[in-house]
């Protein structure tokens, strides 16, 4: 480049004007009378070793500077440097190494910004544990889903669930389906365990994936998959048996037949089974409900109208009882499907009724629709009933499971199913007394 050949040029005269004075200095020796010229000479040699030693010792200083501005990182430094001789040329070489180092770090930085901010907003809650065990959320989702942890130990998550507390202080990658309490409820998480390496040591990486609403879409499927096969099943084996009773009946009731005794007990025992066997084909025509998925057709509306509207229903059903109503904001508002939701809610608050009325002489039933701390919209049915017993209250909502003597077990389900197609889910709550029917949508 011309950073060479300026050098060179430089470098060679400068030893060529160190040779000459030397020279010079050694004839001056040679000959008598030139005491001046020899000092001209003397001091001309010490010019031309002092321009050599400068001249190579700029390039070292600068070389070095260039060196240094590498190794403590520092690409805002610039070599503006005059004289000649090459020095322009290679300022501008060292300022175009370093803009383009700058190019490189800025776009470094630019890339990792990115999947800070990337990392930082997923959906899927990221803890880190270092090689010494503490436990530090990483995002955003991480410290929504885990800000009321007070400690940074594996042991300060077990208000989640000992199970988690046990996985997080478990070494190795794993993949597990675990029951996390998140939110004062019981619902499963996918967590998964990697191993990585940050900065030279090695580290673990947790994700924790809420996934209750899917594993209740999914139970639901099959639920219905299975109803739909046994009502088919069923029925199919029990028409032959309606048809062949109703026959029977039929034929035995011809008075030409006598009046034998014998007769009269068949006649008795055949219609008791027609009317038991047509009886049991319109009960399980009745599930058959249950294997419809139901169609949603969303909209928004108010929720102060809606709870107006419920308590209007209400009053007309059970005009001897109140409603509480609450709702909190008054301006709140709900996306949902509106006609299934009110069959929904009036199913609950008849169950409420129910309960209360059976239980107590002052039974009292409450309808509470509510903005969630998450921002999700909360619809409570509460009444002061006998409650649900713990070990009950995820059965209630199976197909044909009842403790009513007059239930038929579809009612909670039909409702579990219409909130799940809205992506919510619906549960039995803790509660001052009796049974909360919590109801929270998206």
């Amino acid at each position: 480049m011309g950073f060479d050949a300026a050098f060179a040029r430089g470098l060679a005269w400068r030893v060529a004007a160190l040779i000459t004075a030397i020279v010079a200095l050694t004839l001056s020796w040679r000959v008598s009378g030139l005491a001046a010229t020899r000092i001209v000479a003397a001091l001309a040699v010490v010019g031309a070793t002092l321009a050599l030693w400068v001249y190579v010792l700029r390039t070292n200083r600068v070389l070095a500077r260039f060196v240094e501005t590498l190794r403590v990182g520092d690409a805002s430094a610039r070599f503006d440097i005059g004289g000649g001789s090459g020095f322009a040329e290679v300022a501008e070489a060292f300022d175009t190494a370093l803009a383009r180092l700058r190019a490189e770090r800025h776009a470094g930085t630019e890339e990792l910004r990115f999947v800070q901010a990337l990392l930082d907003d997923a959906p899927v809650a990221l803890l880190v544990i270092d090689q010494t065990g503490a436990v530090e959320p990483h995002n955003k989702a991480a410290r929504r889903l885990f800000g009321e942890a007070t400690g940074a130990r594996p042991e300060d998550y077990a208000a989640y669930g000992a199970s988690f507390a046990a996985r997080l202080e478990r070494q190795g990658a794993a993949e597990e389906t675990l029951l996390l309490n998140i939110g004062g409820r019981a619902q499963r998480a996918i967590v998964r365990t990697a191993q990585v390496s940050r900065l030279g040591a090695s580290v673990r990486a947790v994700t924790v994936q809420p996934a209750q609403g899917a594993f209740d879409t999914v139970e639901m499927a099959a639920q219905t998959d299975l109803v739909r096969v046994l009502t088919h099943e069923i029925l199919n084996s029990l028409t032959p048996v309606t048809s062949l009773a109703a026959t029977a009946a039929g034929l035995l009731a011809d008075p030409e037949l006598g009046s034998d005794p014998r007769l009269d007990d068949a006649r008795l025992a055949i219609g008791t089974l027609a009317r038991r066997a047509e009886g049991l084909s319109h009960f399980i025509e009745g599930y058959r409900a249950i294997s419809r998925v139901p169609e949603i057709k969303r909209q928004r509306f108010s929720a102060a109208a809606w709870a107006d509207e419920l308590a209007q229903l209400f009053k007309a059903e059970w005009p001897d009882l109140s409603l509480e109503v609450r709702v909190e904001p008054a301006d709140l508002s709900l996306d949902a499907d509106l006609d299934l939701m009110t069959q929904v809610l009036i199913n609950l608050l008849r169950n409420a009724v129910d309960a209360a009325t059976s239980f107590t002489p002052d039974p009292r039933i409450a309808l509470n629709i509510i903005r969630g701390p998450d921002g999700e919209s909360w619809i409570d049915v509460i009444d002061n009933g006998p409650g649900i017993p713990p070990r009950l209250r995820q059965e209630i909502f199976l197909p044909f499971f009842t403790t009513r003597a007059k239930g038929n077990g579809v009612g909670l389900n039909l409702a579990r199913q219409v909130v799940v197609a809205h992506s919510g889910t619906i549960e039995v709550v803790d509660g001052t007394e009796g049974a909360v029917m919590r109801i929270i949508m998206p």
